[in-house]
């Protein structure tokens, strides 16, 4: 397959000129037209929406994907015919032809187009496919996963030296529902839906998944990311990266990890921490003058014109109702020094504000004259701990009461 870049160029140019050269008149009728168009089943000229399965088969045979599966990854005693990197390929084809599971593949078995474009007979059918996946052990997947690094190794050495600087590994938990009732390792999360909960470590600047492990849909998300992040590691410092900053989540906070993470001069780090009682009291003791306004930059950037921003239908529909539109108007941010229980070193800890805008507010709507009774609508994390909006208002002096029954007795969330 030979793809012309003078034949993409006059492609490009020719719709330029379609675009630049058309009338923008009125004609007297819609732009529009099925005139000329007629349908017929041709000998020579087919195709599928799957047009581009056939140059991802000569990549992945060109980075050496497939013959080091084969080499690498033996789970069949014959192969009758179909290899392993066959199954392997059938399964990742199926994902990425929009195939949801196994049985989709039978879809792609009687598409005449896509098997030409693979240049094959036949593919494995779900049952045969089937087979295969129940043939993996723990130690097969990891080996799967050995072969995935040692070829993405030789793509990244083909990157320029800027590429290089800094590897982001971004790590996290991701709830995949599933329809059936009899899937092994099946449970249900913490939203009621069953399914599983697989821990994904990406790099950040591909998005490419370095390490990904299959868990039960109720298992926290932090579990086994520590012994995951040990292994990409050292992928990163082979293929030369000169720093490697691990990020995740407050559930990713491995404080019984960080000072060896933290010995390895490449490595840095930033998770984010729940705010314990520990560390709400030293933020409360911070000066005043440890606070500075936290001005986070713009999403995006404006790449044309500038264009009004539209109505707000949010803030009308509130607004009509005689709603209090209670937000965010600004963030306050401080940092000291902190050592985890479990750590002998001592980490920078960076602290963010941001109730003290909402209780002004509040205290408006609970003082003013009309003493009808006031509902308030807040996320679930801005009640929660001493900095949170019912500590603020107990400790202005307001009388704060659970009036959950099968909470009473039950202590606040702090």
């Amino acid at each position: 397959m030979a793809i012309r870049s003078d034949q993409l160029r006059i492609r490009k140019r020719r719709i330029e000129q379609r675009l630049q050269k058309s009338s923008r008149e009125d004609r007297g009728r819609p732009m529009l037209s099925a005139d000329g168009i007629m349908y017929e089943l041709s000998d020579r000229s087919r195709g599928m929406c799957y047009g581009g399965i056939g140059a991802m088969l000569q990549f992945v045979e060109k980075i050496g994907l497939v013959s080091e599966i084969d080499r690498r990854l033996h789970l069949l005693l014959i192969h009758n015919p179909y290899h392993e990197s066959d199954h392997v390929l059938n399964l990742a084809f199926n994902a990425m032809c929009q195939g949801t599971c196994l049985e989709d593949i039978e879809l792609r078995r009687n598409d005449e187009v896509f098997l030409d474009a693979l240049g094959t007979e036949r593919i494995p059918d779900p049952t045969t496919a089937g087979d295969f996946c129940r043939r993996f052990k723990e130690y097969h997947i990891r080996t799967l996963m050995d072969v995935f690094d040692t070829v993405r190794q030789k793509i990244w050495a083909q990157q320029p030296k800027a590429f290089f600087r800094q590897a982001t590994i971004d790590m996290d938990g991701s709830l995949v529902s599933t329809n059936g009732e009899c899937k092994q390792g099946m449970d249900i999360s913490y939203n009621g839906v069953w399914g599983y909960h697989p821990l994904i470590l990406t790099l950040a600047q591909t998005g490419e998944v370095l390490r990904i492990v299959n868990r039960s849909g109720n298992r926290p998300s932090h579990e086994g990311a520590a012994a995951e992040v040990d292994a990409v590691i050292p992928l990163c410092e082979q293929a030369g990266f000169e720093r490697i900053l691990l990020r995740g989540d407050t559930d990713f906070t491995q404080t019984t990890k960080l000072d060896e993470w933290d010995d390895n001069p490449r490595v840095q780090f930033i998770f984010g921490m729940d705010s314990m009682p520990n560390l709400q009291v030293l933020a409360d003791d911070l000066p005043e003058k440890a606070w500075r306004r936290l001005r986070r930059p713009a999403r995006y950037q404006v790449k044309t014109e500038r264009r009004r921003r539209p109505r707000n239908v949010k803030k009308r529909v509130v607004k009509a109702r005689n709603f209090e539109n209670i937000r965010l108007e600004s963030e306050e941010v401080a940092e000291f020094e902190y050592s985890p229980t479990a750590c002998r070193k001592t980490y920078r800890m960076v602290v963010v504000e941001r109730n003290d805008a909402w209780t002004p507010k509040l205290r408006a709507m609970l003082d003013g004259a009309d003493t009808t009774d006031t509902l308030v609508v807040v996320g679930a994390l801005h009640l929660l701990g001493d900095d949170g909006v019912v500590e603020k208002l107990r400790a202005q002096g307001y009388s704060i009461e659970r009036i959950c029954s099968a909470c009473s007795a039950v202590t606040a969330p702090r």
